[in-house]
C-alpha cells in the first residue's frame, strides 16, 4: 500500500524516543503548552463574552437605544420620522416618553433619581422583572410609580406606600417664594433587573409626569427607540435621511465608554493569554532543531536513498505539525469541558461568587475554531526554520564521520 514517505517518516519521528529523552521532554511540553494555552484563552474569552452579554441585556435593555428630540419638528415631520422608524426591521419598539431628574422622599430617607415616564407602556425589561405588584396599574391609575427593589429597601417602603416626588427643574412662584413641583405617588410595582440602573431609576406614566411638570402638549414629547440589537445604531441612522438625523442621541454617548473598556480588556486579555500558545510554539522550534541535529546521520542516509530537498523538509514539518495539531485537539476538547463545567469547578474548589451568582459563560464555536486555527498556523510557521536546516544537510560531510 502506498504511503507518502515524508508523512510516514515524520509521524515515526513524532513518537517519543527513548534515546532522546530531553527532546521528547521538550516536545511533550510543546503539546501541553498549546493545549493549556488554548484552554486558558477560550475560557477567558467565553467568560468575557458572557459578561458583555450580561451588560447588553441588563444595562442596554434599561435605557433607550435612540432618543429623538421632537421640539424642532412639526407634526408632519414627526409622523414621517416615526413611520420611517416603524418600517425598519432593526427597530423593536417606539415609545413617547418624558423624563426628569427628581428627588423622592419617604419617612426614612431621601434619594435623587431619574424619573422615566413613557406614554404607552412600561419597557418590557421592567415588566419582565416585576417581583411585587402589577406594572399595568401604573397606567391604569394616575400618580402611581414602579420602584426598584434596591430603592425600596433604601427608602424603607413597600407596595402601596407613598413617596413624595419633587422635580426641582419645574417651579411655581408664590408669595412664599419659589416652590418646586411635587406630588405624592403610590407604589404599585416593585421590580429588580440586577443592573446598576436599579439604584437611580423610577418609572411612572407619561400622563402623570406631564401633569406634575405642567407640560401642555404630548405632541412634542421625545421618542425613545429600542432596537433588536443595540449595536445596530449606525445602520439605523444611515437609513434615515440626513435632515431627519438632527436631534438624535444614542446609548453610546452615555454608556459607550463602558463597552469600549470591556472590549479593550477582552482584546488585551486575549493577547496576553495568546502568548502562552506562542511560548509553546517556540518549544516546537527548539525540539525540532535538536531533533535535526540528532538525526543528521539518518537525514543524510535518506538523501542518499533518493529523498530530495522538499521531501526532507516535509519530514520535519510533519513532525512539528503533529505537535501543533495534537495539542490543538487536546486543547479544544479540554476547553469545552472546562467552559461547560466552569461554575461546578469553581464551587468544587471552594470559590464562592458574590451573591451566590454564577459566572456568565458564552460558548462560541467560532472563537474556538479561530483559536485552534491560529495555533495550528503558528505551529506550521515554527516548522519552517528547522525543516530548512534539515534539508540543507550535506550527506558527504555527515557520513564521513559515521
Amino acid at each position: 500500500m502506498y504511503k507518502p514517505v515524508s508523512l510516514f517518516i515524520g509521524l515515526r519521528y513524532s513518537r517519543l524516543s527513548k534515546g532522546s529523552a530531553f527532546v521528547s521532554f521538550v516536545s511533550f511540553f510543546s503539546i501541553a503548552g498549546i493545549a493549556l494555552g488554548i484552554t486558558a484563552l477560550f475560557t477567558v474569552m467565553s467568560v468575557m463574552d458572557g459578561f458583555e452579554n450580561n451588560l447588553k441585556r441588563s444595562m442596554l435593555s434599561m435605557i433607550p437605544h435612540l432618543q429623538i428630540d421632537m421640539q424642532q419638528r412639526n407634526e408632519a415631520q414627526q409622523q414621517a420620522l416615526q413611520t420611517r422608524l416603524q418600517q425598519m426591521p432593526e427597530v423593536m419598539a417606539i415609545n413617547r416618553y418624558h423624563q426628569a431628574q427628581a428627588i423622592v422622599q419617604s419617612g426614612a430617607d431621601i434619594q435623587g433619581v431619574l424619573l422615566q415616564a413613557p406614554y404607552e407602556a412600561l419597557p418590557e425589561h421592567v415588566t419582565e422583572h416585576v417581583e411585587v405588584g402589577d406594572s399595568r396599574q401604573v397606567f391604569a391609575q394616575r400618580y402611581t410609580i414602579a420602584i426598584s427593589r434596591y430603592l425600596a429597601r433604601s427608602l424603607q417602603v413597600g407596595l402601596g406606600d407613598t413617596l413624595r416626588v419633587t422635580i426641582p427643574s419645574v417651579s411655581t412662584y408664590t408669595p412664599m417664594g419659589r416652590i418646586p413641583a411635587q406630588r405624592l405617588f403610590t407604589i404599585n410595582a416593585i421590580y429588580r433587573t440586577g443592573s446598576e440602573l436599579d439604584m437611580h431609576t423610577l418609572f411612572t406614566s407619561g400622563e402623570s409626569l406631564q401633569r406634575v411638570m405642567r407640560i401642555r402638549e404630548q405632541a412634542h414629547a421625545p421618542l425613545e427607540v429600542m432596537l433588536k440589537d443595540p449595536f445596530l445604531v449606525d445602520e439605523v441612522l444611515r437609513k434615515l435621511p440626513i435632515g431627519q438625523r438632527e436631534g438624535i442621541t444614542d446609548w453610546r454617548q452615555s454608556q459607550g465608554s463602558l463597552f469600549s473598556a470591556v472590549a479593550m480588556e477582552k482584546r488585551i486579555m486575549s493577547l496576553l493569554l495568546g502568548l502562552i500558545i506562542l511560548v509553546a510554539v517556540f518549544n516546537i522550534v527548539s525540539s525540532l532543531t535538536m531533533m535535526v541535529r540528532e538525526k543528521q546521520g539518518e537525514v543524510a542516509i535518506l538523501q542518499t536513498l533518493g529523498l530530495n530537498y522538499r521531501q526532507v523538509a516535509r519530514v520535519f514539518m510533519v513532525q512539528g505539525m503533529y505537535n501543533g495539531v495534537v495539542g490543538s485537539i487536546i486543547g479544544a476538547v479540554l476547553a469545552l469541558l472546562v467552559v461547560s463545567n466552569l461554575n461546578t469547578l469553581l464551587a468544587s474548589i471552594g470559590i464562592q461568587l458574590l451573591g451566590q451568582q454564577e459566572l456568565p459563560v458564552v460558548v462560541s464555536f467560532i472563537n474556538l475554531l479561530a483559536i485552534v486555527a491560529g495555533a495550528i498556523f503558528m505551529s506550521f510557521l515554527a516548522t519552517l526554520y528547522p525543516a530548512k536546516k534539515a534539508a540543507q544537510v550535506r550527506p558527504a560531510e555527515v557520513l564521513r564521520y559515521e
